[in-house]
């Protein structure tokens, strides 16, 4: 019933030009009702935009506002430049609100600029009675929505906006009752994988339908990714509290916002981080990993108390933050390349970090405010690169919090575009309309926008049959050719999803001269999980003797991807180097991958518990070795 219904929901399409929307009354969906309290209602958009500031410079124009968009959860662009929102009325799930107790239906919206101008916007609907919608994303002929309890694909092979047939569920399992910490945040990553959050306060016990109870996984706090051709479903890494936001930057590493207890996390495969309450299911770890900052947006005090004030403001407005973007467009100035920005609900504003490479890993000086709304309604809720470089903000436009306490104004909305000068304008953008050695050309663009939807286009073709033959072979040769090491990283991922990689490629790359190739050949080669003696081998030379503490990173993630009697060689490489004592990741990240081997055979733990040269990892096998 539920799929035919939203399959139905799905074709109802209308379009809708909005060159006059300011003055316009919102047009709110059925059984939508504002619970804010009388007397409360957000300041104009006309007025909001007033109010915003900018670094000198930077401009910020209306993109979407109320009525034609309310709710704005999450937003993607397609390959036509389009952007598609998803409007979220349902949150808070299946809770009272005020009285209201029967929210309108969620609805995906596509937005589309006519002139690359951002004034002559026109807007469609492509789904009106979606259910506990919180992220969509289109790609591989369709569309992905997250469908609490579902992953749905949505076929749309001819790109027409009008479903070619019901909705298929990709996984299910999804926890509706998680509140503001349910499943959400859908982005395609380098490794041509499918990637998502969830948060702390319920488990999901997720998998494709019909599939045994042994095929389910069960997480809470996590990145996870789902493979949309093997349709592989795995956790990447656990803990924290609630992720909501997702990025990666040039080198290909991601890197998640977060809320109370930090708010930026380096994804580190095979990691558990410290969590807001309650435990991990193995209670054998004993530490947990820690954040990628070296601050708090906030003055430490009780969370639920830091919520304003001077000394919150100072430092950055609050503990909640909400979506992440690593700018990496070609409109903003060189400086603000590689800065990482976040929306701040507390503090009404959109700030950023900087990341930067330290130790094993990373770790993010505070920067600074970048827009400041001047407005309570303010809640950035997303911020994405557009195809000229310019950066969209999705606000949620409301009084409330990620709590709600006051209620929910469910008839606000705003999305706008910030830039720097004017952009030169991008129109009539169809990429899936390039020829495969268009494509290829864009994956050495200036911004991360082209790049990114040019590899899964070519990502498509390959799983289609429908790329050229040459194209794999120019791939390599313009990966051999490329010196510089960003580009070459892209080459080399398009030539994974293209099925141009093999084991004897990848391992060629074990020995590059960039610790990033590196890292990267270790992560696509244990991919599947399956590693020959040979390439173990070579795992366990390079523990002893590669100089980055980043690529002894790769391995020791690399440790919980062997079965667990093959893993003692190579943990005991990398337990071998005492500089790694002091590290924050490495001992930890080696220990979650050695400890259940520890668990099955004594003797040979004993043995590595002599060669240990980390006095914390010692400690951990001694203590595991007396429990039971």
């Amino acid at each position: 019933m539920q799929l035919r219904s939203l399959a139905r929901a799905c074709r109802s399409v209308c379009l809708l030009p909005f060159a006059f929307y300011l003055g316009a009354s919102a047009q709110l969906p059925p059984a939508v009702t504002d619970s804010q309290k009388a007397g409360d209602t957000p300041t104009s958009p006309a007025e909001s935009l007033k109010k915003i500031t900018l670094p000198p410079g930077f401009r910020a124009q209306i993109f979407a506002a109320e009525p034609q968009v309310m709710q704005p959860i999450a937003m993607e662009f397609d390959d036509r430049g389009r952007l598609w929102v998803v409007e979220n009325f349902s949150y808070p799930a299946l809770k009272k609100n005020n009285g209201v107790t029967n929210p309108a239906p969620d609805r995906i919206l596509i937005f589309t600029d006519r002139d690359g101008t951002g004034r002559n916007v026109e807007r469609k609907v492509f789904l009106d009675a979606g259910r506990n919608v919180t992220s969509a994303l289109p790609g591989f002929g369709g569309v992905w929505v997250l469908s609490l309890p579902d992953l749905l694909f949505i076929p749309d092979a001819n790109g027409d906006d009008v479903p070619d047939g019901p909705p298929v569920v990709a996984l299910t399992g999804w926890n509706i009752n998680a509140g503001h910490n349910f499943v959400n945040g859908l982005a395609w990553g380098p490794d041509g994988w499918l990637w998502g959050r969830h948060g702390i306060t319920q488990k999901s016990k997720v998998g494709r339908p019909g599939v045994p109870e042994s095929e389910v996984v069960t997480l809470d706090c996590s990145i996870w990714r789902y493979h949309p051709v093997t349709k592989k479903f795995d956790v990447v890494c656990r803990g924290t509290t609630n992720p909501w936001g997702l990025d990666w930057d040039e080198s290909g590493q991601a890197f998640f916002s977060n809320n109370v207890i930090g708010h930026f996390w380096h994804v580190i495969p095979g990691a558990f981080y410290k969590r807001m309450f309650g435990t991990h299911d193995n209670p054998h770890l004993y530490e947990l990993m820690d954040s990628a900052s070296d601050h708090l947006h906030w003055a430490g005090a009780k969370w639920s108390e830091a919520r304003g004030g001077a000394a919150h403001d100072a430092l950055g407005g609050g503990h909640s933050h909400c979506g992440l973007m690593i700018y990496q467009g070609d409109n903003f100035p060189t400086e603000w390349r590689g800065r990482a920005f976040m929306g701040n609900i507390h503090g009404n504003r959109v700030l950023y970090d900087v990341p930067s490479r330290n130790g094993s890993g990373y770790t993010a000086k505070h920067g600074g405010d970048f827009l400041m709304a001047n407005d309570p309604w303010f809640r950035s809720t997303v911020q994405i690169t557009g195809a000229d470089g310019g950066v969209f903000i999705a606000d949620w436009s409301d009084l409330g919090e990620c709590h709600d306490n006051d209620g929910s104004y469910r008839s606000s909305g705003r999305i706008y575009k910030v830039t720097h000068g004017a952009p030169k304008p991008v129109k009539d953008l169809n990429l899936a309309k390039l020829r495969d050695t268009e494509l290829v050309k864009l994956l050495g663009h200036a911004n991360e926008w082209q790049r990114r939807h040019a590899q899964r286009l070519l990502q498509e073709r390959a799983v289609a049959g429908k790329l050229d033959k040459n194209s794999v072979a120019s791939l390599h040769k313009l990966h051999e050719a490329e010196k510089d090491g960003p580009r070459q990283l892209r080459l080399l991922w398009a030539l994974h999803v293209t099925g141009g990689t093999d084991e004897p490629f990848l391992t060629s790359q074990l020995g590059h001269t960039s610790e990033h190739a590196r890292w990267w050949a270790i992560r696509l080669l244990t991919e599947d999980k399956k590693v020959s003696p040979a390439l173990l081998a070579k795992f366990v030379t390079m523990a002893r003797e590669d100089k980055s503490a980043f690529v002894r990173l790769g391995l020791a993630s690399a440790l919980q991807c062997l079965p667990v009697n093959d893993r003692w060689e190579l943990a005991t490489a990398l337990l071998a180097h005492a500089e790694d004592a002091a590290d924050k990741n490495l001992p930890l990240l080696t220990w979650y991958g050695i400890e259940p081997a520890v668990a099955a055979d004594q003797t040979k733990a004993a043995l590595l518990l002599a060669k240990c040269q980390q006095p914390s990892v010692r400690q951990f096998i001694t203590r595991r070795l007396t429990t039971k």
